[in-house]
C-alpha cells in the first residue's frame, strides 16, 4: 500500500448525541458515497474510505450542548459526489434517510451560479455539502 499524501485527512471524528441515529444517518450517506464499514464498538462506527475514515461516537466525555454549525467549530464537511444527476439522486434519497435539504429555494446553485451542490443538515444539525464541482 501506498503511503498516504502529506497533508491529507487521516480520520474525522463526530461526536454525536445518540450512536444509533447517527450511524443509521451517516452510515447511509457515507455507504452511498463509497465509504466501507470499518469499525464498530459499543459508543462507536467508522467508515473508510481509502486512506481516510469517518468516525462518529457518542462519547461519555461529550458535553450536553447539542452541535450547531453556526458556533466556533465545524461547520459542515463538503463530499465529492459524482456529477449533476449523482447530487440530485443523493438529495432526493436523503430525505428518507433523517436528512434535509436547506437553502430549497436556492438549490442547487446555493454557493454560487459556478457550483451545482446539495446543502443537507441532519436530526442532529450536522450538515453536508455534496458537490458535483471540482475543488
Amino acid at each position: 500500500m501506498s503511503q498516504p499524501p502529506t497533508g491529507g485527512i487521516h480520520h474525522i471524528e463526530l461526536w454525536v448525541p445518540d450512536i444509533d441515529r447517527a450511524a443509521a444517518e451517516w452510515g447511509w450517506l457515507l455507504t452511498e458515497l463509497g465509504y466501507k464499514p470499518f469499525q464498530e464498538w459499543s459508543g462507536g462506527r467508522s467508515w473508510r474510505l481509502g486512506s481516510t475514515y469517518i468516525v462518529v461516537e457518542q462519547s461519555p466525555d461529550m458535553l450536553g450542548e447539542p452541535h450547531d454549525r453556526r458556533r466556533p467549530g465545524l461547520n459542515h464537511l463538503a463530499f465529492h459526489a459524482g456529477g449533476p444527476d449523482r447530487v440530485d439522486a443523493l438529495t432526493e434519497a436523503a430525505l428518507d434517510h433523517g436528512w434535509a435539504l436547506m437553502f430549497a429555494d436556492e438549490h442547487p446553485h446555493a454557493g454560487g451560479p459556478q457550483t451545482y451542490a446539495a446543502y443537507l443538515s441532519n436530526t442532529d444539525g450536522y450538515e453536508v455539502e455534496l458537490t458535483a464541482g471540482t475543488p
